[in-house]
């Protein structure tokens, strides 16, 4: 075990000692091939969650494993637009110099943009990323068509979002403005909708070409990822 996953699971145990007093099933991580315990991340706190050495996330796993899917790096030689990333895949792209990052208000990255009204040209993009993204957007409409409109024929967006799967239709309501409302009807303090199953008619209807992926629930066990989570690659 690395020196970093033990200072993880030692700073774990300190900050919540609770979640080492239940039944643990060792994981693998598919972005650092790590073998253990994940730990718990969050407030209110999800246990069995951050790999203990690299810091990923369910969905950045579930993300990866589509990414090395057979054997294969799909990404590989592509331009690439990461909005809103998160710092462990700045660290395992730092030496890609086709991989650019984009915000409107985090520091560090290599664009300072509105998702919404994009200064890049058509086309110009291979891969465009967005984990969590959209459902922060007031205008999610208008970041899909620059999404679309950025990108090169032929190639995609990753895309994750938080889905009510047990509803069809997306929950919209303009009267939810406060975030103790938002927190209430959205699930989080800056949501401004809870998607649901017809999210994907939303990326069709912007001129994209959807797929879905997930794995088995042996290897969701094996990779620790939620049941029920997927990823919309949304191809132009």
């Amino acid at each position: 075990m690395s020196l970093t996953s033990i200072r993880r699971l030692i700073s774990a145990c300190f900050r919540d000692p609770s979640q080492f007093r239940r039944p643990l099933t060792k994981r693998e991580c598919p972005m650092c091939g790590y073998q253990g315990i994940f730990v718990s991340v969050g407030r209110p706190v999800r246990f069995d969650v951050r790999c203990a050495h690299c810091g990923c996330r369910e969905r950045h796993r579930l993300m990866w494993l589509w990414i090395t899917e057979n054997g294969m790096n799909k990404i590989e030689g592509k331009r690439i637009l990461h909005f809103a990333p998160e710092g462990v895949w700045i660290r395992k792209m730092k030496d890609n110099p086709l991989y650019e990052t984009a915000d409107l208000h985090q520091k560090g990255v290599s664009y300072s943009v509105d998702i919404t009204n994009l200064p890049f040209e058509n086309g110009s993009y291979d891969v465009v990323i967005a984990n969590h993204v959209l459902e922060h957007i007031d205008d999610d409409d208008a970041a899909i068509r620059e999404t679309h409109r950025i990108l090169k024929s032929g190639g995609f967006a990753l895309i994750t979002v938080p889905i009510n799967t047990s509803r069809y239709e997306t929950y919209r309501n303009p009267l939810v403005t406060s975030a103790a409302q938002r927190l209430a009807h959205f699930g989080g303090t800056d949501h401004k909708r809870y998607y649901g199953l017809d999210f994907e008619n939303l990326l069709s209807s912007h001129g994209f070409a959807v797929d879905t992926f997930r794995i088995s629930p042996e290897q969701e066990v094996r990779y620790g990822l939620l049941r029920d989570e997927w990823i919309y690659i949304a191809r132009k």
